[in-house]
């Protein structure tokens, strides 16, 4: 019989006591390499170009595994999920920051209420910025740009093709942390449109929660 270097050397007070020992010597011998072929599956899952969710892998292969267990093994291998992170946008000084205005209030007919946000999307290096312009009604998305900085003239193009195509809302609901959407460039074409602006609480998502369902949906079905 061969025992485990960490049982060599020790006293035991009888044969269940080693039993019980050599049980739990054999258990985190066959977990150490459990893990392992756990390691390995998920750097398998992560080199493809569109790699699932490593623990939907894992699952599917049959390891019994929980969402701690893979963030864990995660941490031990030095991988990090990429998801949206905090304050993306951040205000300009000087720039106005305007009230919200839909709060009670009864939204049911298209282009009474427009909403406008900034996400990223994770590339090979790097981000890219998506914004996009949607009827609060209708959640359809009106115009939409990308852009590899945070300059606010992709935001403006993409609410001058919105207002061509589709003319001006009655009330158009942004970020009120976003300098894109606070600047002059912005604003000015809702102001010379007769259009009323309003601004979420700051930290408020559910503000403009129909936008931050569409990024929701568009990383998290499409992307990640």
């Amino acid at each position: 019989m061969c025992f485990s270097s960490s049982i060599v050397g020790r006293s035991f007070t009888g044969p269940t006591n080693v039993f019980a020992l050599l049980c739990r010597s054999f258990s985190r011998t066959q977990g150490s390499a459990n893990e392992e072929a756990q390691e390995l599956t998920m750097r398998s899952v992560t080199k493809r170009p569109h790699p699932e969710k490593p623990i939907n892998e894992l699952l599917d292969r049959g390891f019994s595994v929980g969402r701690g267990h893979v963030a864990r093994l995660m941490r031990n291998m030095g991988m990090q999920a990429l998801y949206p992170k905090r304050r993306l946008s951040q205000p300009a000084p000087g720039h106005k920051v305007y009230p919200y205005l839909l709060r009670g209030m009864d939204i049911t007919e298209a282009g009474q209420v427009w909403s406008a946000d900034i996400t990223y999307l994770p590339m090979a290096r790097g981000f890219c910025y998506l914004t996009a312009i949607m009827d609060w009604a209708s959640r359809k998305v009106l115009s939409f740009r990308l852009s590899n900085t945070l300059d606010a003239s992709f935001c403006v193009e993409a609410l001058e093709e919105a207002l061509e195509r589709h003319g001006a809302p009655k009330i158009m609901n942004t970020d009120q942390g976003g300098a894109q959407f606070t600047c002059e460039a912005f604003t000015g074409l809702l102001h010379d449109r007769g259009v009323r602006i309003s601004m979420d609480g700051r930290g408020r998502w559910l503000d403009n929660v129909f936008i931050e369902r569409l990024w929701q949906s568009v990383k998290y079905e499409e992307v990640y």
